[in-house]
């Protein structure tokens, strides 16, 4: 007997796939996966508190309004899922335990607890599917014009986790393709703003880069995850300090 899946997304709800500058002339081609704090309406608040439903476990603070203001300065396409990680991270495969968790940091999401195969399933198809297709369509459609595809991924993290401070500010994180990378790393050396250190405060290990390997490696492209400390992009000044700075780097890492 086949169950029926659970309807995931509302017509109120909308897509969950954004997409904005799909015409920019830049080989840059940015996504954020975990740009969006939203529920999809059927699951209400997954049995979390406010706190946890506005903090990173949710999303990455900043990292959209970030990856906004590169796209505007680069004239690049941006690729951002619209719904919280809290129902699909969509940086992680169906396998993995990390793609719909029960628990995140300090906090049990009871909304997550027990799911079924059916119910695994259905959020898949309904969030990581679209998303990832969206990004495989927009380099294909590039390549059939004639134009490159870098990949870059846009996310925020915490000052402090587990009870820890990480004194990182910038990380600039790679899988088996450190192209992109030591060239972002050198030009960071040669303008440090921040602190800025290699596959921090996360790195391949943690299965941080399934974007990357999904998308850049697989195409042969270069490609490269940006973490930035979301203390410093929590408002408009930091964020629009931040994305200025980014997009030099990446600009001069591109020109070398």
């Amino acid at each position: 007997m086949v169950l029926a899946r659970p309807k995931i997304l509302s017509e109120a709800d909308g897509e969950c796939v954004g997409i904005e500058r799909i015409e920019g002339r830049s080989p840059v081609l940015l996504v954020c996966e975990h740009a969006s704090k939203t529920l999809p309406a059927r699951f209400g608040d997954l049995g979390l508190p406010n706190e946890a439903l506005s903090s990173h476990i949710a999303w990455d603070p900043g990292a959209l309004a970030v990856a906004r203001g590169m796209s505007q300065a680069l004239d690049a396409t941006l690729v951002y899922q619209r719904f919280s990680r809290l129902i699909y991270d969509c940086n992680r495969p169906p396998s993995s335990p990390g793609a719909m968790p029960e628990t995140s940091e300090i906090f049990a999401i009871p909304g997550n607890k027990d799911l079924t195969a059916e119910e695994r399933l259905a959020r898949t198809d309904a969030l990581y599917v679209p998303f990832h297709d969206a990004i495989r369509g927009l380099i294909r459609d590039r390549r059939a014009r004639g134009q490159d595809s870098i990949i870059v991924t846009m996310h925020s993290f915490t000052p402090v986790y587990h009870g820890r401070q990480r004194a990182v500010e910038l990380g600039i994180l790679h899988d088996e393709d450190s192209r992109l990378a030591d060239r972002m790393l050198d030009a960071a050396a040669d303008a440090p703003l921040y602190r800025t250190e290699r596959n921090q405060p996360y790195g391949p290990e943690d299965g941080v880069t399934h974007t990357l390997i999904l998308h850049g490696l697989s195409n042969g492209l270069c490609n490269v995850m940006i973490e930035v400390r979301n203390d410093l992009i929590a408002d408009d000044s930091g964020q629009g300090v931040m994305a200025d700075y980014l997009t030099g780097l990446l600009q001069q890492s591109l020109e070398a």
